[in-house]
C-alpha cells in the first residue's frame, strides 16, 4: 500500500513539474528570426538590412554626422546590395542566447576597419536634439549592467506589422523610471539616412547571418582602445 501511494505521489510531482515547465516555456516571448527561419542569437554575427528591396536601402552601418563628428551614427547604407556592418546583440537577463520579441537587447557594431573616434560601437540614444526636434540613434553606449544608469543603451525588436521586424526604443531595465517608448525608423539628415525614434510606425528590417559567432575569448583580444 505504501508503495502504491509512494509511485502515485512521484507521479503527480513528476506531472506538475513538467506542467510547470511547460508554463514557463509558453511564458517566454517568441524568439526573433533571421533570414534561415533559424532563431536569432546572441553572440552571433548578424547584418541588419531593410526588409524592403531596391527603393528600401541595404543594411545598417556606420556614419558620421558633421555637426557632431563623434561619437558615430547608426546609418542605413543607400544601396541594396550593400548589406552594411555585421552586429552582435547582448540580453539583458536571459541567459538561453536567444534573442527574443519585446525584451531588451544591447546592439553592438563589429567594424572591420579602423575607425576615427574612439568611442565604443554600441547602440545608445543620443541626446534630444532641439535643432531637428529628434531622438537619434548613436554609437558609445555601454554593454550590460541593466538599470537607471543604462537606460539609453537598451533597444528592442517586435513584429513589424506587414513583414519583417522593426526596432523599438522602450527599456525596462527600470521599471521606477519615466522613458521613451517609441518605434524606430529612418530618418535623412545631414546627407545619410539616420535611425530615429519616431511616434508612427518604424522601419522593417531582416536579420542575415554574417560568417560566424564571436566568443567573448575573441571579444576581449580584439578589444582595443576604440571598444571601451
Amino acid at each position: 500500500m505504501k508503495m502504491k501511494i509512494a509511485r502515485v505521489s512521484l507521479l503527480l510531482f513528476l506531472s506538475v513539474a513538467i506542467l510547470l515547465g511547460l508554463a514557463n516555456a509558453s511564458d517566454k516571448p517568441e524568439p526573433v528570426l533571421d533570414t534561415d527561419g533559424d532563431e536569432v542569437r546572441t553572440g552571433v554575427e548578424y547584418f541588419v538590412v531593410s526588409a524592403i528591396w531596391g527603393a528600401g536601402g541595404g543594411g545598417l552601418a556606420i556614419g558620421r554626422s558633421s555637426k557632431q563628428p563623434c561619437p558615430e551614427i547608426v546609418v542605413q547604407n543607400g544601396r541594396d546590395i550593400d548589406n552594411g556592418i555585421p552586429v552582435i546583440f547582448y540580453n539583458a537577463y536571459s541567459s538561453d542566447g536567444i534573442v527574443r520579441l519585446d525584451t531588451d537587447v544591447n546592439i553592438e557594431f563589429l567594424p572591420i576597419r579602423d575607425r576615427l573616434c574612439l568611442t565604443s560601437t554600441v547602440w545608445k540614444l543620443d541626446n534630444y536634439d532641439e535643432s531637428m526636434g529628434k531622438w537619434w540613434v548613436t554609437t558609445d553606449g555601454d554593454i550590460g549592467n541593466p538599470g537607471p544608469s543604462t537606460l539609453k543603451n537598451w533597444f528592442k525588436i517586435d513584429k513589424f506589422t506587414v513583414i519583417g521586424y522593426q526596432f523599438s526604443f522602450c527599456p525596462s531595465v527600470c521599471y521606477s523610471c519615466v522613458t521613451l517608448c517609441n518605434n524606430i525608423t529612418r530618418d535623412f539628415s545631414d546627407g545619410e539616412l539616420r535611425l530615429a525614434l519616431t511616434k508612427d510606425q518604424g522601419w522593417p528590417w531582416i536579420f542575415r547571418k554574417a560568417t560566424r559567432s564571436i566568443t567573448q575569448d575573441e571579444k576581449d583580444s580584439n578589444s582595443g582602445p576604440l571598444q571601451q
